[in-house]
């Protein structure tokens, strides 16, 4: 009962970790990276589109993507759903495909990166700490109902705070990872 509680402790923080990564990959570094705008929804026949569903996206130089639509006419709607985004970027449209150049960051729009990748770090630990939290409490009920001993219960919190500092160090080392990329010039 308990390694089972655990699993889906474990479970869910791989979650938390995917979700972590995921947005951190949007955070725009100084190069260019697809992750920046695959997920930008446009709008398409009516419906939020990601956009890595309706064009390519390739980088062609370190500060450059280029965005080919699979359909001629989606351009547009894709331009303007890089114009809303939070971007800050202008695309260039020739008619067949959008080049974004990416400008260089400015000191000051990199510790504001940073401490929005700060922010994301935090919320994840918290997240997972809160994931300890319910495991521990379905933990303590069971043993209420003498599902489990104490013994077992003091074993159990001991793997779901193993578990906990686990993560949380790999948080940490993602954090780490994205702020030098972001603070490199």
């Amino acid at each position: 009962m308990i390694k089972e509680s655990v699993k889906e402790a474990e479970g869910h923080m791989k979650t938390a970790m995917t979700a972590l990564e995921d947005m951190l990959a949007t955070i725009r570094t100084g190069r260019a990276s697809p992750a920046i705008v695959e997920k930008l929804p446009v709008e398409y026949y009516g419906t939020a589109t990601p956009l890595m569903q309706l064009a390519s996206i390739s980088i062609p130089e370190p500060r450059q993507l280029l965005i080919k639509p699979f359909d001629a006419s989606s351009i547009k709607n894709i331009e303007k759903a890089i114009l809303a985004s939070e971007l800050g970027l202008t695309p260039n449209n020739d008619g067949k495909v959008i080049r974004l150049n990416l400008p260089p960051l400015t000191e000051e729009r990199r510790r504001d990166l940073v401490k929005m990748v700060h922010h994301q770090l935090e919320a994840s630990r918290v997240e997972l700490r809160n994931i300890r939290r319910d495991m521990i409490k379905d933990l303590r009920e069971y043993e209420k109902e003498k599902l489990i001993s104490e013994d077992d219960l003091a074993l159990g919190e001991e793997e779901l705070q193993k578990l906990t500092d686990h993560y949380i160090g790999l948080i940490d080392t993602v954090g780490a990872k994205k702020e030098k990329e972001i603070m490199e010039v």
